[in-house]
């Protein structure tokens, strides 16, 4: 098993012990580092902004004792260098006398290039522009005895194990006009920050989010390394900050004030790579000249064991305030989308179907905040339940008790005589076949649209994102509506949004009836019961949605291949062997393929997440596309 196969490379920032003036001392604490890196299958580790000097040298920099311990430090560093790539912050004096503040990026005992600092902060506790000049349209080519044929230039790519990465430094960071955007758009996919910021309060919360947004603007993987606290304390204090972001989303960071810090990461690069493809803005931004592009000859390490997880549920929160606040966001903009939809058309009566059920639960709290947000009574929605020939009494009472706790007259159409009806004008006797089970589904919309022209009403959908994808609704039934607000919200979000609601939003009363719902067994009811109980229960006929949540997301949001998928759902899921991961991966697959025709044909509904199936925006394939090549990957997954 190597990851390295799905795109994933791994790399360290590290914030070393710091001998001040003592370049020397500093290569054996970095090389240290490297070689414990390595060991690790590390192919990119950084360091901070001057590691090789220390960043509070101040005037030292002006000692050609110094200067001249630089070169043979930098060359035993890139000596032990072998198998892995190292990026090391170190003045550089050139031979017209500039000194430049540089990342030398080493590997096999040479300089493969240095990339000068542009923007030199001279104000607050910074001074730099007293020690170095700008790198700012600096190229120049170097031959040096010790160190290689190697290029001075802040415009370099370098390519390292499937990676091209570019390198700022710190200041060059929160420039109005970073570096790295046009290091972005000339190819580079990982960026390398060698800083040495300073500790303030509440810095390192602007300093992280600033990394985070570069990194989603830039559609990159950011590896920011920050100087430790062995630098001077005389007027200030360095918290060797180290931070991973990728695309957005920050990774991991260290600990701050440590002695000595390390960070590995794994950095997806094949998520990055669907992003810019799929990101029309990115792709189309024109492309800066003048790089120069540095083929590292550096191969991928295999990497056996991924030092980064995916969440099972990855559409939910794992933080429950940012879920909190997620919740009321997503009903927000289900309130939002539905309220207007009734402005525009002029209507102000809402129907709905209501099953007991979660998903038709969760759109009836919808309406409700709808009506409120429209300064409408409770009377102008109308809830219809359809009690038929799979409906137990645990399901029906928890829809008359939504509409008691609620103030909501529910009305009770029992549609037997009429599925009955229907299926004898077809001459069909059976009662468990798809046929029987559509006939219900069927009904029930005839009525809420006649319902619906009856009091000048809208429709409101309910079936979720989920269903969508696994196509399990009933074409021209639940399937359709006048506006589903629902659309986009996946199953394992739904139970926590009726439990946000229970907890947040709803009296006692209301409450206990929303436990109740999200206590019953998901099912389309459209079997006769067993003994009273639900026969039908969507999660052994299709699978778990737990497990087709993840994979909906891994395959719309970053594109993976079905086999990343299989991988990645192995490491989140220890409920769930390989054979059952394969065999409901196939199913998914299967019935995503198959289903398309009624996602071709989706009623509006509100996009709440990064992911939704409208064929209007975010996806949109041929009905007819065939999932044969995928199955036959996923029929030969884990079998050695």
């Amino acid at each position: 098993m190597d990851y390295t196969s799905y795109g994933y490379i791994r790399t360290a920032a590290a914030a070393p012990i710091v001998h001040i003036a003592d370049p020397r001392q500093n290569a054996l604490e970095i090389i240290a580092l490297i070689n414990e890196f390595e060991r690790a299958g590390v192919s990119i580790a950084v360091f901070p902004e001057l590691a090789l000097t220390g960043y509070s040298c101040e005037d030292l920099f002006f000692s050609s004792d110094l200067q001249t311990a630089v070169r043979p430090a930098l060359k035993q560093i890139a000596d032990a260098c072998d198998g892995i790539i190292g990026v090391v912050g170190t003045p550089w004096l050139t031979a017209d006398a500039r000194r430049l503040n540089c990342a030398a990026v080493l590997y096999r005992g040479q300089v493969l290039g240095l990339v000068p600092k542009q923007a030199l902060p001279n104000y607050g506790e910074f001074y730099e522009r007293r020690w170095f000049v700008s790198g700012m349209g600096v190229d120049l080519k170097v031959s040096d005895p010790l160190l290689g044929d190697f290029r001075i230039k802040p415009e370099q790519l370098f390519s390292c194990a499937g990676a091209t990465f570019a390198i700022e430094i710190c200041e060059d960071l929160w420039a109005p006009d970073p570096p790295g955007n046009q290091h972005a758009l000339a190819g580079a996919d990982l960026l390398l920050n060698l800083s040495a910021s300073t500790e303030l309060i509440s810095k390192a919360d602007y300093r992280r989010e600033l990394v985070r947004m570069l990194s989603g603007q830039r559609i990159c993987a950011y590896l920011y390394a920050a100087a430790g606290p062995e630098e001077s304390t005389k007027d200030v204090v360095f918290g060797g900050h180290l931070i991973a972001a990728e695309n957005g989303q920050v990774l991991t960071e260290s600990k701050r004030f440590a002695r000595s810090s390390t960070l590995l990461t794994d950095f997806d690069l094949d998520k990055i790579s669907h992003d810019r493809q799929q990101n029309n803005t990115f792709a189309n931004a024109p492309r800066p000249g003048g790089y120069a592009c540095v083929d590292s000859g550096h191969m991928s390490v295999a990497i056996s064991q991924l030092n980064r997880s995916y969440p099972a549920h990855p559409f939910v929160p794992d933080d429950e305030q940012v879920f909190d606040a997620r919740a009321a966001e997503i009903l927000a903009i289900q309130t939002t989308g539905l309220a207007r939809r009734c402005r525009g058309a002029g209507i102000e009566h809402l129907v709905i179907g209501l099953s007991g059920g979660l998903d038709s639960t969760l759109a009836f709290l919808v309406c409700l905040d709808t009506l409120a947000q429209l300064d409408l009574p409770k009377g102008h929605l109308h809830a219809l339940t359809m009690p038929g020939p799979g409906t137990t009494d645990h399901t029906l009472r928890s829809a008359r008790m939504l509409g008691t706790c609620a103030s909501v007259d529910v009305r009770e159409i029992p549609i037997f005589e009429a599925v009955q009806q229907h299926l004898k004008d077809l001459n069909h006797s059976k009662d468990d076949d798809v046929v029987f089970e559509n006939a219900q589904a069927r009904e029930r919309t005839q009525l809420l649209f006649n319902h619906a022209n009856k009091v000048g009403g809208l429709v409101v959908g309910t079936g979720d994102l989920s269903e969508l994808a696994l196509g399990w609704c009933t074409f021209n039934a639940d399937h359709m509506a006048n506006y589903n607000v629902n659309a986009s919200v996946p199953k394992t979000m739904m139970a926590y949004l009726v439990r946000w609601y229970a907890k947040y939003r709803a009296d006692p009363a209301l409450s206990q009836v929303l436990e109740r719902v999200l206590q019953t067994p998901i099912s389309p009811e459209l079997l006769a019961p067993r003994e009273g109980q639900i026969s039908q229960h969507t999660e052994s006929i299709i699978g778990p949605y737990e497990l087709h949540d993840f994979f909906l997301f891994h395959y719309l949001r970053n594109g993976f291949a079905a086999e990343k998928i299989f991988h990645l759902a192995r490491n989140s899921f220890t409920g769930y062997g390989e054979d059952e991961i394969r065999k409901w991966l196939a199913v998914f697959f299967r019935r995503f393929f198959a289903a398309q025709f009624k996602r071709t044909t989706l009623p509006p509904g509100p996009k709440v997440g990064s992911v939704s199936l409208s064929p209007r925006g975010d996806w949109r394939m041929p009905d007819e596309a065939s999932a044969a090549l995928i199955i036959s990957q996923i029929e030969g997954l884990g079998r050695g």
